[in-house]
C-alpha cells in the first residue's frame, strides 16, 4: 500500500498544482472520510481496527484522483462512505471486495450525481475534457495532454506524472507489466481497427493520454484483490480491459469508459482464474470418463 501511495504522489501533487486548493481539499476529504469510516465501522462491528494498513488511505486517495476539483464538499464524503462501507467492509473487508472500492464509488457518483461529476474547470474556465473534444471531432494539443495542462479529474490529467509513478511500481516489482501492457496494447489495436481514424498516430496518442486510461491501467486494474493472480490470467484480464474500454469509448455514449471496463472485468476474474489456474502436480483432467 505504501509503495502505491508513494507512486501516486507525483500525479497528486500535479493535480494540486494545476487545480489549486480545491484539489487539496478534495483529496483530504476523501482520505479522512475513508480512514474514519473504516475505523468506525470496525469498532461498531467489534472487529480489529486496521487504520494503519493504509488500505483505506489508498482508497480515499484513488477516489479523490478520480474526482473533478471543485466538487461540492459533500461529494467526496458520500463517495468515500460508499467505497469503504458498501464496496469494501460489507463484503468482509480488505481482500474480500470483488471490485475496486474507489472505482465502485466513482461509478456510483457518476450515476447519482452526473452534473457534479462531469463539470471540469481549469483556470476558472469550465469546459469539455480532451476526450470529449476528440469525440466531437475537435483536435487537441497532445503536448498539453502529456504534461497535464488540460481539464479532467485531479489525478488523470498528467500522463507524465502517472508514468513516473508507474515506473516506480514496476522497478520495485509492486506490479507486473502484464496487465497494464496488455491493457494499453489491446486498447491501441482496437482504436486503430475501429476508432475511425486508422493509424493516425496523433489520434491514437490522444486516446492513450486522455481520460483515466493511464491511471486505471497502472494503479487500479493492477489491484491485487480484484485482478487475477496467474500470469496467463493477467494477460487475458488486460486484453479484456482493452477491448471493453475501446467498445465503451468508440460505440458508447460517453467519451471515457475506463471505470466501467475495470469493474466489468473485475466481475470476470473468478472465471478467468478458473480456466488459467495451473493443475496441481500429480493431478489431471478426467478423459473419456476414466
Amino acid at each position: 500500500m505504501a509503495d502505491v501511495i508513494i507512486a501516486l504522489i507525483p500525479a497528486s501533487a500535479w493535480g494540486v498544482y494545476t487545480f489549486g486548493w480545491s484539489a487539496f481539499y478534495t483529496i483530504m476529504a476523501c482520505i479522512l472520510t475513508s480512514v474514519g469510516a473504516e475505523f468506525l465501522y470496525q469498532k461498531l462491528m467489534k472487529k480489529k481496527a486496521t487504520p494503519y494498513d493504509l488500505s483505506a488511505f489508498l482508497t480515499g486517495l484513488l477516489l479523490a484522483l478520480n474526482l473533478p476539483a471543485g466538487t461540492p464538499w459533500w461529494l467526496p464524503i458520500i463517495g468515500s462512505l460508499f467505497a469503504i462501507i458498501v464496496v469494501k467492509q460489507v463484503y468482509g473487508g480488505l481482500g474480500q471486495n470483488f471490485m475496486n472500492p474507489a472505482l465502485g464509488a466513482r461509478v456510483f457518483l457518476l450515476i447519482s450525481f452526473a452534473t457534479q461529476m462531469s463539470t471540469f474547470t481549469l483556470d476558472g474556465v469550465t469546459g469539455a475534457t480532451p476526450l470529449a473534444l476528440l469525440r466531437e471531432g475537435t483536435t487537441t494539443d497532445l503536448k498539453d495532454m502529456f504534461f497535464g495542462n488540460i481539464g479532467g479529474t485531479i489525478g488523470e490529467v498528467s500522463t507524465l506524472m502517472l508514468l513516473i509513478g508507474a515506473a516506480y511500481l514496476l522497478i520495485k516489482k509492486v506490479i507486473s507489466w502484464r496487465i497494464p501492457v496488455m491493457y494499453l496494447g489491446s486498447f491501441a489495436i482496437f482504436i486503430v481497427l475501429f476508432g475511425g481514424h486508422g493509424c493516425d498516430i496523433n489520434y491514437l496518442a490522444a486516446q492513450l493520454c486522455g481520460g483515466g486510461l493511464m491511471l486505471g491501467a497502472f494503479f487500479m486494474a493492477t489491484d491485487y484483490v480484484t485482478s487475477p493472480i496467474t500470469p496467463m490470467g493477467q494477460i487475458i484480464f488486460g486484453v479484456v480491459l482493452g477491448i471493453l474500454t475501446g467498445i465503451f469509448r468508440v460505440f458508447g455514449g460517453s467519451a471515457e469508459g475506463v471505470s466501467y471496463a475495470i469493474i466489468f472485468s473485475n466481475l470476470l476474474v473468478p472465471l478467468i482464474e478458473k480456466v488459467t489456474i495451473p493443475m496441481a502436480f500429480g493431478k489431471g483432467r478426467v478423459k473419456d470418463g476414466k
